[in-house]
């Protein structure tokens, strides 16, 4: 069953991208006229971890398998069979798998045979074997056998192929004394064409006769691929380029030739998902310096980058997904990498956000605001969203009024009827960071940049990094990964950062000590002390301690730089709050916020002014964490609240009352517009 893709329609639609390329609508299968002729590029979707890149190519498989020749392969999950000889390379084995995919029958069109990647694959599988081991060619062989069953199926499945194969190898070895990987491939290849071959694909082999030193002589080159192969490096690169050649000239081979009733519409799809990898790079490059010399085929190439800068798209052709929606032109020039198409997917907006909702939960039984919450916190990045909307509609019911993003991290989700339900945030950041050691990276998120890191790497996490930089060696790991990085925190994605340091608080499961976060936090505010300076008290924010940063903005308040105040203010309010899993009722800051409770203990000897000031700007700052954290929902009383306060302040500064007054204005409505509050107030950039 596919899976709602919402902000997909630019690739999905009856007159999206995917149809133009390949000429025929999702499902229905109607003709479209081709956008770019007999010249189609390879076509890369870049995103980051969790963007959809996956979910896109499934159901394009979905969508397009029961109209023409199709194939989806994962270019990170070949895995090599068990005890395989040296003619199995991740390209060799990805070549197989593909022809298998692409072999069966589709609408109105009869199944394609590959008898020319069948024979190099034979090929190459030959140079492993030795004369004294014939139960290391049998298993070589025996696994060729779905890919030779694409030529004949009755015969390719048959076991009596290889035992004959096997007895011309024993002969030829005992009457020659040449070059034992091109005899074993002659050998091979012989028996092969005259066992599985019909007589129709028995001149199949004269494609090799262009390889080097062939001569025109196909069963000569098939001896010289395999003998390239073996020698390694350089040589076995060209073999393994012209055995992808051999996998196109099948498909294209498919296309042509055929009677009118066996006419095939359309135009075969490769679906590469993580095609950054270097199996990718082996596949895709091939092709494209075949059409950069004026090869032309029907192949359509689909495929999936997590490294939207990867250096194999230098020379691409750069849009966004929208821009893709009616047409993509992608002009080819000298490089050969022109003829790459790369489309950035975007994040969902917050009206695709809240129908991902809406799907879930038509009833509308969780807060108005939480999907906008959501995509605030997710940046509209659909695996987060897609998770989070299902564990809303999942929710226990006497929970769902009161959820916010933060609680939704806290509870479970069924993501499969069979299994128990799994944990919301574990599951996400598990997605995210699929093979990292999620434990240091949780340390390593409560910094602020690589120095700050590098303490908490030296205090805490001594034994994780013995043969060099650890932080260095995150920094890069998340570069790799195509996270942003940002000027104010070491890892700068919200959502990973929020996922990181809800690890860090709850996975040791020793509430009330918290002893993981409350050691970090407390080794960072020792770094940055012992003088009150804002990144200090950022850390006692964390902590829990607001009293000294209300002083500090007290006896900084009459400052004449006010912006610098303000960013200051906005800085120490983007703490991460020490959130207690599963609690009850309302956010504990909005009682302070709203001046039901004190903010903490008052110093001793305010004359009644300062009194006033320091209550004031307690309420503020406890206004300004909530409203802009991203776990939480604003509050249109705290909103208004922190409006009057900033106006009363703006009344009382010597020379700031613009600033002020401007920041109690546009503050607001920054906030209900779910933008990021802006320094100086108004600029919407936030800087």
């Amino acid at each position: 069953m596919d899976r709602e893709l919402y902000g997909r329609e630019a690739v999905l639609s009856d007159s999206g991208l995917a149809a133009r390329l390949t000429g025929l609508t999702p499902y229905g299968f109607a003709r479209v006229a081709y956008e770019h002729g007999d010249d189609p590029p390879v076509t890369v979707f870049t995103g980051g971890r969790g963007m959809g890149k996956t979910a896109l190519l499934k159901q394009l498989r979905n969508a397009y398998r029961e109209a023409t020749p199709l194939a989806l392969l994962d270019c990170a999950r070949v895995e090599p069979p068990a005890d395989h000889g040296p003619g199995w390379t991740p390209l060799t084995g990805a070549l197989g798998e593909l022809a298998v995919q692409l072999s069966p029958k589709v609408h109105a069109a009869r199944p394609v045979q590959f008898p020319r990647l069948s024979l190099g694959l034979v090929a190459v599988a030959s140079i492993g074997w030795a004369q004294d081991d014939d139960e290391r060619a049998r298993r070589d062989l025996q696994r060729l056998g779905p890919v030779l069953s694409t030529v004949d199926a009755t015969k390719g499945a048959a076991a009596n192929w290889v035992t004959k194969v096997l007895s011309k190898l024993a002969a030829r070895a005992a009457e020659t004394t040449a070059p034992m990987a091109g005899l074993l491939a002659e050998a091979t290849v012989e028996t092969v064409l005259e066992e599985v071959f019909g007589r129709f694909q028995q001149r199949a082999d004269s494609f090799y006769g262009s390889y080097r030193n062939a001569g025109g002589r196909g069963r000569a080159g098939l001896q010289q691929l395999a003998v390239d192969f073996e020698q390694g490096g350089r040589r076995r690169r060209q073999a393994e380029d012209f055995l992808v050649g051999a996998l196109v000239e099948d498909l294209c081979r498919a296309y042509t030739g055929l009677t009118r009733a066996g006419t095939r519409r359309g135009r075969p799809v490769l679906l590469l998902d993580n095609a950054h990898e270097p199996l990718g790079r082996r596949l895709i490059e091939p092709l494209l310096r075949a059409r950069a010399d004026g090869h032309r085929d029907k192949v359509v190439v689909l495929a999936a980058s997590r490294v939207h800068e990867h250096e194999a798209l230098r020379h691409a052709t750069r849009l966004r997904l929208p821009e893709t929606a009616h047409r993509a032109p992608c002009p080819r020039g000298t490089d050969v990498t022109s003829g790459i198409l790369a489309v950035a997917l975007t994040p969902l907006s917050p009206a695709q956000t809240q129908s991902a909702f809406d799907r879930l939960d038509p009833a509308g039984r969780t807060p108005a605001d939480l999907a906008r919450g959501v995509h605030r916190l997710t940046g509209g990045r659909p695996l987060g969203v897609a998770l989070l909307a299902r564990a809303a509609a999942e929710a226990p019911a006497a929970r769902r009024a009161a959820l916010t993003p933060g609680a939704l991290l806290d509870l479970t989700v069924e993501l499969r009827e069979d299994s128990a339900p799994v944990p919301v945030a574990a599951t996400l950041l598990a997605e995210l960071l699929p093979q990292a050691r999620r434990g240091p990276l949780a340390v390593l998120a409560a910094a602020h940049d690589e120095d700050s890191a590098r303490v908490l790497a030296r205090t805490r996490l001594r034994a994780e990094a013995p043969d060099g930089d650890l932080v260095l060696a995150v920094r890069d790991r998340l570069r790799a990964e195509d996270w942003p990085e940002g000027p104010e925190h070491f890892v700068a994605d919200p959502l990973l950062r929020a996922l990181l340091l809800h690890r860090l608080r709850f996975h040791d499961g020793d509430a009330p000590a918290y002893a993981a976060w409350r050691a970090v936090h407390e080794t960072l505010r020792q770094y940055y002390g012992p003088a009150p300076s804002p990144y200090r008290l950022h850390h006692d924010l964390a902590l829990g301690r607001t009293e000294e940063a209300v002083t500090h903005l007290r006896l900084t308040f009459p400052d004449p730089d006010v912006h610098g105040w303000l960013r200051r203010l906005r800085f120490l309010a983007s703490a991460p709050y020490p959130r207690e899993r599963d609690r009850p009722g309302p956010d504990p800051r909005r009682a302070v916020a709203l001046g039901r409770e004190p903010a903490g203990p008052l110093p001793d000897g305010l004359d009644d002014e300062d009194l006033e000031l320091h209550l004031c700007l307690g309420r503020l700052l406890h206004a300004l964490w909530l409203l802009t954290d991203p776990l939480a929902l604003p509050d249109e009383d705290v909103t208004d609240k922190l409006a009057h306060e900033l106006r009363r302040l703006s009344g009382r500064h010597l020379t700031g009352h613009s600033p002020l007054w401007d920041a109690a204005t546009h503050w607001p409505r920054d906030i209900r517009a779910w933008r990021a509050i802006a320094v100086p107030p108004g600029r919407e950039d936030g800087v």
